[in-house]
């Protein structure tokens, strides 16, 4: 057992996951080659999961996964928010959506009988980083939709036609509350959600997967059952300026998840005492310094900053974009 000041500023690789509707534009934004030349829509940037656990980089952990990291340091890498767990409890990816996702739900963390056993509910945010001449977001319902009419428009592949769309732009920040119906096409997303991946698809285009050369399954009573009729037509966030990080926007606040923007091309300061950070470099690089040693972070990485490290100074090499997110303390939710 490693003594627990090993824990640093801990980089992970990422994974790469093929998915019908990506292309090849996160070949730019990462450093790590895309494989073959098949589409690949995300890159699973942090995951704790049993499938795909985020692998250490570098330093005296290399090679360790977040999963073993949380069974044998929990409480050093959550600090005072408390354990919120057997998994670190957020998921991050970048998305290439080259061609639209299918019409989708998740379902909120008490709706049980949706989710299987140790899983959760589903609340993400995207921030556009690229967009295209096709750039949608279809966020929220269009107002006064109802069941029967969402099965009426399914029924005669019309589902769009129900749903509220805007044209993004870069920087753009969506809020997708679970039971929200949503998709997006045409743009690359940063997404942070809770560590879940239970999708409900209402609608998939009537494509075939051409690995399979079928139509993906869907989910339909299951996602009507877990619809909010409530989210409706939902635009881009309006950014807050930051009380707590200098050089920063706040984009998020709610029970899953802080989220700030920083620009700066002065030394900024990242991360809190006793808090879990996690911070994701999407213009730039940048060095800051833990013990005895100096860490780096470039364009495409990204650095959990366990409880027990706290706050950093962030040293820019020139101006920098990079977002923070911060894991709230966990509160103690009734099943219903």
């Amino acid at each position: 057992m490693m003594m627990t000041d090993f824990l640093y500023p801990l980089k992970f690789k990422p994974i790469y996951q093929y998915r019908l509707w990506g292309g090849r534009r996160l070949e730019h934004l990462l450093s790590k080659p895309l494989p073959k030349k098949e589409p690949i829509g995300e890159a699973w940037l942090l995951s704790d999961r049993k499938d795909y656990a985020s692998k250490v980089i570098d330093g005296a952990l290399k090679g360790k996964t977040i999963t073993e990291l949380m069974q044998n340091y929990a409480s050093e890498i959550m600090g005072k928010n408390g354990y919120h767990g057997d998994r670190f409890p957020l998921l991050l990816k970048f998305l290439d959506c080259h061609e639209v996702l299918s019409v989708q739900v998740h379902p909120s963390d008490h709706q049980t009988d949706y989710i299987p056993q140790g899983d959760t509910g589903k609340t993400e945010a995207w921030v556009v980083l690229e967009t295209a001449d096709d750039s949608i977001v279809y966020s929220g319902l269009k107002k006064g939709t109802t069941k029967d009419d969402l099965m009426e428009v399914i029924n005669n592949n019309s589902v769009s036609e129900k749903l509220h769309r805007f044209i993004p732009k870069v920087d753009d920040a969506i809020f997708i509350h679970s039971g929200t119906v949503h998709t997006l096409g045409g743009a690359v997303v940063f997404e942070v959600q809770e560590n879940s991946d239970v999708t409900f698809r209402l609608y998939d285009w009537d494509r075939k997967d051409p690995k399979t050369r079928k139509p993906r399954e869907l989910q339909v009573e299951k996602a009507l059952a877990c619809i909010d009729y409530n989210q409706v037509d939902i635009g881009p966030v309006k950014p807050e300026e930051s009380t707590e990080v200098k050089n920063a926007e706040l984009l998020f606040d709610n029970e899953h998840f802080k989220f700030w923007r920083i620009e700066s091309d002065t030394p900024v300061k990242v991360g809190f005492k006793s808090e879990p950070v996690i911070l994701v470099c999407i213009v730039g690089n940048a060095t800051m310094n833990y013990g005895k040693k100096e860490y780096s972070i470039s364009k495409g990485e990204v650095m959990l900053l366990p409880a027990t490290v706290g706050e950093l100074e962030l040293r820019p090499s020139s101006e920098i974009k990079m977002f923070q997110i911060a894991v709230p303390k966990k509160k103690l939710s009734k099943k219903s």
